[in-house]
């Protein structure tokens, strides 16, 4: 069995993968300092969900649905930087990631590469995909925005974990705040059509996220 420690040394192997793979014009140091800085915002005391184990979990999926992907490395990248920046008291988590991101990787990536993975991770934000973009880009996003609802569909008890940490994460909020806040995502997520926008993740796991859902708003009602 992996310690937290073997896997995170693994997480950061990966990253060295992937990067490696987008530029030779990067040092090893410069890897290791971008992947340490990552380490340290995952890090943070006020996470519970949001933490590598996250991003853990996102790359194992990641390595069943690689093979799908148009940009294999741009998605693994988003997913390595969509919750870099984690602050439960704001609501723009997701646009301060995506600079974050930018920030890091534009002394070795391209512009053109940058803006990728500046709209994937905005693209967390609000899980909807932006129109514009050509179908290859889209297909990818969508198996990005998928791999992070995931959760959703996981097993009950998995799921219950999930729904305590992201409680965790709202201590500074009262209950009946919570209840109604969390209330509101939880029906607003019920409200769309197809929680899953890929057939992979749709067909296995949108009927298992409807029942939990509707579970944890049957629990967030008895509060």
């Amino acid at each position: 069995m992996k310690t937290a420690s073997n896997n995170h040394d693994e997480l950061g192997k990966c990253f060295v993968q992937h990067l490696s793979a987008m530029t030779s014009d990067i040092l090893p140091k410069q890897i290791d300092r971008l992947w340490q800085d990552i380490v340290t915002r995952y890090g943070e005391p006020q996470r519970a969900y949001h933490t590598l184990n996250h991003i853990e979990q996102l790359l194992v999926q990641f390595e069943n649905i690689k093979h799908y992907l148009a940009e294999p490395h741009i998605t693994a990248l988003a997913l390595y930087y969509h919750d870099v920046i984690y602050d439960p008291t704001r609501s723009d988590n997701e646009l301060k990631s995506a600079d974050f991101a930018t920030d890091a990787l534009s002394p070795y990536l391209s512009p053109e590469q940058c803006q990728q993975i500046y709209a994937l991770i905005m693209m967390t934000a609000n899980h909807q995909i932006d129109e514009s973009i050509d179908s290859v880009k889209y297909s990818d996003a969508a198996y990005l925005l998928d791999m992070d609802l995931s959760i959703l569909g996981a097993p009950w008890p998995t799921y219950k974990q999930y729904a305590k940490a992201i409680r965790q994460e709202y201590a500074h909020v009262a209950d009946d705040n919570y209840r109604d806040g969390r209330t509101a995502v939880l029906q607003g997520l019920l409200a769309h059509p197809k929680l899953y926008l890929t057939d992979h993740y749709y067909n296995q796991l949108e009927t298992q996220a409807r029942d939990n859902i509707n579970h944890e708003l049957t629990l967030l009602a008895a509060l």
